[in-house]
């Protein structure tokens, strides 16, 4: 492969940034994308890193793909485990093993610092997506749904808990 992979360092933060908004527009979510690159600087580069990257370098050194990941926590397992939050592969990159290079490091990652498992979201439209990950043996879980709470209704909701103390 004329691909290597390697952590991220705070150097790639731009090119990383950039690949960021190119995944929200291929996802048509370029309305809920306001991460700056100082936000994505401190996310992983911070006093308090909150995430990790590996990025995929083509054979001109160029950042072409990454993965932004971090960990969360099983109460069922008792372990924690590692979440994929985004996997991008540039358009022109794709079909070279570039994402499933990525994925299979994450794997070992996640191997390596025990964690119970491997997870991460895909939208139900992206069949490609789905076909890919099931193809290495992923599961896209039928009965779970995510649930999240932001902006406006965040706010509120947490005022209520503010004027509970």
């Amino acid at each position: 492969m004329a691909h290597s992979l390697r952590a991220a360092t705070a150097a790639d933060v731009p090119a990383i940034h950039a690949l960021m908004h190119e995944l929200a527009e291929y996802e048509k979510l370029t309305h809920l994308f306001v991460a700056t690159p100082h936000d994505l600087h401190e996310a992983l580069f911070g006093a308090h890193p909150a995430a990790e990257c590996l990025v995929a370098d083509n054979a001109s050194g160029t950042v072409v793909g990454y993965a932004l990941f971090f960990h969360n926590y099983s109460t069922f397992l008792g372990k924690r485990g590692l979440y994929l939050e985004d996997l991008y592969v540039q358009p022109s990159q794709r079909g070279l093993g570039v994402g499933k290079a990525l994925l299979q490091r994450l794997a070992g990652l996640a191997h390596e610092r025990g964690c119970a498992r491997f997870e991460w979201t895909v939208l139900d439209w992206n069949q490609p997506a789905i076909d890919f990950y099931q193809s290495m043996g992923a599961t896209v879980l039928p009965d779970w749904r995510i649930v999240r709470m932001t902006g406006d209704a965040l706010s509120k909701f947490a005022s209520t808990a503010l004027a509970l103390q």
